[in-house]
């Protein structure tokens, strides 16, 4: 597929939390760090570019965490496009710290959330996060706590939106008690649907669903798979294919593939060109 007039745009828009609208295809900043998700990474011009590069292609949505790096990605963020568009929307997380490569521990005491997200304002370039995701529940702390500083951070003018990863749908409806959740980040692609209950109460309350990890078609893109097969025919990667499959799987889908390069940006956005059918949808979706 030529990369020659391809923009995100084509992936359709929502509107987060009602009022913050974005292209619904856009960039997952986390692999923009070094090995681990851990330092700087081994070229950071080429970071800067892939950044630049997202939002040339339409790209309005970034998603990013205060511990990639720690704070690698978001300093990265800063140094590529700041001072931001006015269309370009830069969500973070807090609530994850980290000790090495690879190592991830759940925080969330209040004061330490609150510390978190004034260093990312700072990171950033911001005065207000647009959307602050707790990144995971601390089991050590009650999740009204948690979710009781965001809501106070969003009333001091700090974050705009408040989102949560990796959460069940109970847990969701408990959080919905303390503050507005308007977004859930949690793993979910083609070949792992774990999380459809989660979506599918998304898409009954409007909220948007952030999927991690998107590219994880595993088997699926061997040759001669179901994949590779239909990419053949439409002229398209299998990568391109499971992207497309998420755009058309629901209205409240906002993929965020990540990657270090400038081709592999460009191939990613090119999956907002593709439009499934509804028989390659339903060939995709039961391939598993």
């Amino acid at each position: 597929m030529s990369i020659h007039g391809v923009t995100a745009k084509k992936s359709g828009n929502f509107a987060i939390g009602g009022d913050l609208p974005v292209h619904r295809l856009g960039y997952g900043a986390m692999q923009l760090t070094g090995p681990g998700i851990w330092g700087h990474p081994k070229d950071p011009q080429e970071a800067i570019r892939v950044l630049r590069r997202a939002v040339e292609l339409g790209v309005t949505f970034i998603d990013t965490a205060d511990s990639y790096g720690p704070f690698v990605s978001e300093m990265l963020i800063k140094e590529a496009l700041h001072p931001y568009a006015a269309d370009v929307v830069i969500a973070t997380k807090a609530g994850l710290t980290r000790s090495g490569p690879n190592v991830w521990r759940p925080v969330g005491r209040p004061e330490y959330l609150r510390q978190q997200v004034e260093l990312s304002l700072r990171h950033l370039g911001l005065e207000r996060i647009d959307l602050l995701q707790l990144h995971r529940i601390d089991p050590q702390v009650p999740l009204e706590e948690q979710v009781g500083e965001l809501a106070l951070l969003q009333q001091e003018g700090k974050i705009r939106h408040i989102g949560l990863s990796e959460v069940s749908v109970s847990e969701l409806e408990q959080a919905q008690q303390t503050a507005r959740i308007v977004s859930v980040q949690n793993l979910y692609n083609l070949a792992k649907r774990d999380a459809e209950p989660v979506l599918q109460y998304c898409e009954m309350h409007q909220m948007a669903f952030i999927p991690w990890f998107p590219l994880a078609t595993g088997q699926l893109a061997k040759e001669g798979g179901p994949l590779d097969e239909l990419a053949k025919r439409l002229h398209a990667k299998p990568s391109q294919l499971a992207l497309a499959w998420l755009l058309k799987r629901s209205p409240v889908m906002l993929p965020i593939p990540g990657t270090s390069t400038v081709s592999h940006v460009e191939e990613n956005i090119a999956a907002a060109e593709i439009e499934l059918s509804d028989a390659d949808y339903d060939m995709l979706t039961q391939s598993i």
